[in-house]
């Protein structure tokens, strides 16, 4: 049988068969005005010009980044550390990361032409002339399509993904500095928890002596059976306090267990050096704090990029609804075996084809409304989250001048509380004094040391969350450095880098 002779490249497309040159930068130009996208920055009217709270100490302090070294106590440090290694949180920001990655290398990689090999074969069975019989064929081929964006759909797809890799990233830092300020405020909270616990295990032992000596005294008829009841109540009080405050600073430890993924017995140990001492900064101030910072928060910056891949999301999606041309070609071999006899040949093809949508009942203009709105919702968040920003960092700077003011307060009432007292005490022992005035004088005595430790507590988170308002020290410029060193080494369990700092 002689062989078939090769087939003509198939072609399809109206431009290649003599449609009007003119046509095509024509229909470019106006095609390309119909996909303006929205703006990709977001509202610059959010964010204030200054701050109406008040700098504590004039705003003279150290970088907020390095913060946690000014602490006198280096086991929140390592705490912290531990958190950022071990915490999940953590891990699913990262995975968040890869799969941002990944999307933006698919979405990249349809710029490009596609290359695929294929290769089948076949037996039929025919009882049809010219060449009846069983028939075996068999072909492989290269085949590469390549669709040209004219309209910018591909492109905007990429810029989507990619400004969506780079909010993961932010995400990443947010989480990190949010984590950071967790485990802080916990372990403040736990060394509060543990110094109210060592005032009440003192005011405890001091009315189980009161209850004492006041049996002893009834005993020897010097004082009434009321004041031995009243005393006796006052220990149980006391000593009821003392369990409730154990067991909240008992809850306080898991929720670092749970922080730092550590074992608890082991955590134990670690916190026992330093029981019921407040963590507190060489010098308790903060930096200056320019409105203008508020840009370096991450999840800002997360916001920001989730409106310029919105934007590219329009632009896509209106180009969607233009004609789309693509570029194909085939390169291979075939051949048919017919009653022992074999005709093979080489076979190519080569051409452009236009597909232009004319009718989809709305689809790809109900698309473009749900772009919009999603790229108007984006810019809506972005405004809620900036507001909510400002609100923070008004609130922290609030706090935290209050606090300041009322630690001298607190410390003087404390103080005098305590003085009082001990006057008290003496008089009850001389025989001076009411059993009823001593308990007054100890209760107050007793909130006004809660309450100082309680603002020095206020003081302290106050200022973290000033840090993590103003972004815990993140910049945008050291973000990607930080960010490569902690996700481009693995360890051999695919985890990221263990050795990561904050």
């Amino acid at each position: 049988m002689a062989a078939q002779p090769t087939p003509e490249p198939i072609v399809s497309s109206p431009i290649a068969r003599g449609a009007p040159r003119w046509l095509l930068p024509v229909g470019l130009a106006a095609l390309l005005v119909g996909c303006a996208t929205p703006p990709s920055e977001p509202p610059a009217d959010v964010l204030p010009a200054g701050w109406q709270a008040p700098l504590p100490h004039g705003g003279q302090a150290a970088r907020m980044a390095d913060w946690w070294s000014q602490f006198d106590d280096p086991l929140l440090t390592r705490l912290i550390d531990t958190a950022q290694r071990q915490n999940p949180t953590l891990a699913q920001a990262t995975a968040r990361i890869r799969q941002a990655r990944a999307a933006a290398q698919a979405s990249g990689a349809a710029r490009w032409p596609s290359l695929d090999a294929r290769a089948g074969v076949s037996r039929s069975s025919t009882e049809l002339p010219p060449s009846p019989g069983v028939q075996t064929s068999g072909s492989v081929s290269l085949d590469a399509l390549w669709e040209i964006d004219l309209f910018g759909s591909v492109r905007h797809g990429v810029a989507a993904a990619e400004a969506r890799a780079a909010g993961s990233l932010a995400q990443w830092h947010n989480a990190r500095v949010s984590l950071a300020a967790e485990v802080a405020n916990a372990y403040v909270g736990l060394r509060t928890c543990e110094a109210v616990l060592a005032v009440y295990e003192q005011d405890a032992a001091s009315l189980a002596n009161t209850a004492g000596l006041t049996q002893q005294k009834v005993k020897a008829g010097f004082d009434a059976p009321a004041n031995l009841a009243l005393a006796n109540a006052s220990a149980a009080e006391a000593a009821n306090r003392v369990v409730a405050q154990r067991a909240d600073c008992d809850v306080a430890v898991k929720q670092l267990v749970q922080l730092t993924a550590l074992p608890e017995a082991g955590l134990r140990e670690q916190l026992a050096a330093r029981r019921a001492l407040l963590p507190r900064p060489g010098a308790l101030s903060v930096a200056s704090v320019p409105a203008e910072l508020l840009s370096q928060r991450p999840d800002l910056a997360a916001s920001e990029r989730e409106i310029a891949a919105a934007s590219s999301d329009v632009g896509a999606a209106r180009a969607d609804r233009f004609p789309r041309l693509s570029l194909a070609g085939s390169i291979g071999r075939a051949g048919v075996r017919v009653a022992g006899d074999t005709v093979s040949g080489n076979t190519w093809s080569i051409g452009p084809s236009l597909l232009a949508p004319l009718f989809d009942a709305g689809r790809r203009r109900a698309a473009v409304d749900a772009a919009e709105a999603r790229y108007d919702e984006a810019v809506a968040a972005y405004r809620e989250r900036a507001l909510a920003a400002v609100r923070e960092v008004e609130e922290s700077l609030v706090r935290l001048d209050a606090a300041e003011k009322r630690e001298a307060d607190a410390e003087r009432a404390a103080q005098g509380y305590a003085e009082f007292l001990a006057a008290a005490e003496t008089q009850w022992r001389v025989g001076t004094g009411s059993l009823l005035d001593l308990e007054q004088a100890r209760r107050s005595a007793l909130a006004a040391r809660a309450g100082l430790l309680q603002v020095q507590r206020e003081r302290v988170a106050a200022w973290l969350a000033l840090y993590k308002a103003m972004g815990g020290g993140w910049s945008r410029d050291a973000a990607g450095t930080a960010t490569t060193a902690a996700l481009a080494p693995a360890d051999t369990q695919g985890n990221p880098n263990p050795n990561t700092n904050r």
